[in-house]
């Protein structure tokens, strides 16, 4: 944990008195810290602009206000540049298996319809699109703009991704969260929150399923009733087969995600391994979209 990171928290001039911010774990973009001030709880979020992430904390700032008007996630109680505080929720962050739990994703389906629809309309300013299949090209060019490990396998991937691209063809529009970690719901009981507004911007909705899914693991059915709860329809084959595309996508965005992380970021982290393990998972899901 970086002690320039703590020192910046403990700093900020919003607090009454002293603090000591107490770290978060689990964060792989941000250093993350709860502090106590005034008899409240407030966490603490300290990042810089990631430019090779496509990472922008303008917008990361612009979403999360948005989501709090839209009823969401917490509400950010100071910006100032690389920081972000928000108001503390009391609550369980969910695990991937909370995730695959049907009784749970009744919950996270109209969530996730709340966050593509009303976002937008309390959204103020300039918005970013994420379009995952324009992320991996520009992954690819600053791979080997930084010499990766991983060059000689970037002309397959190029192909690879231009082919899930065609596969997923034309696609309607909504408000995307784009980053759907299993920790980034958080269960206060009544509700549920979603947090961690890093890598919003306008999507296809498919990239959000498919993303849930992949990050939890979910089996075939569950992936099923997911698309069927989502769209109230049955999922029919080509359905099927554009989901299974984005899926592949949202896999290999989190595998070469981690290739960029190992060149440059300063974290703690063993990104080699998160890459390993997640071109695993990523080829996997291809050999299976291939069989379709």
């Amino acid at each position: 944990m970086s002690d320039a990171a703590r020192a910046r928290a403990a700093n900020l001039t919003i607090w009454n008195g002293t603090v000591e911010p107490e770290a978060l774990p689990g964060g792989i973009t941000n250093t993350n810290f709860v502090v106590a001030d005034r008899g409240e709880k407030f966490v603490v979020r300290i990042g810089d602009d990631i430019p090779v992430h496509g990472l922008l904390r303008f917008n990361e700032l612009a979403a999360s206000r948005a989501a709090f008007a839209a009823g969401v996630s917490p509400e950010v109680v100071h910006a100032e540049p690389g920081v972000l505080v928000l108001r503390f929720v009391e609550g369980r962050s969910l695990a991937a298996e909370d995730v695959r739990e049907p009784a749970q994703l009744r919950r996270i389906v109209p969530l996730l319809k709340r966050v593509h629809e009303e976002i937008p309309r309390h959204l103020e300013g300039a918005a970013l699109i994420f379009w995952v299949f324009q992320v991996l090209r520009d992954y690819r060019r600053s791979l080997r703009q930084g010499a990766s490990r991983m060059v000689p396998a970037l002309p397959r991937l190029e192909s690879v991704a231009d082919e899930l691209e065609a596969a997923v063809g034309p696609v309607r529009i909504v408000f995307g969260h784009n980053d759907l970690l299993a920790a980034n719901f958080i269960d206060a009981g009544d509700r549920l929150w979603l947090v961690d507004w890093d890598y919003a911007g306008f999507n296809s909705p498919l990239f959000d399923l498919a993303n849930l899914a992949s990050n939890s693991e979910f089996a075939e059915n569950g992936e099923k009733w997911l698309l069927e709860a989502y769209f109230e329809e049955p999922v029919g084959d080509r359905m099927w087969r554009r989901y299974a595309a984005m899926k592949c996508a949202s896999l290999l965005r989190e595998a070469m995600w981690s290739m960029i992380s190992e060149i440059h970021s300063t974290l703690d982290f063993d990104y080699v391994a998160y890459t390993e393990e997640n071109m695993a998972r990523f080829e996997r899901a291809f050999s299976r979209f291939k069989a379709l």
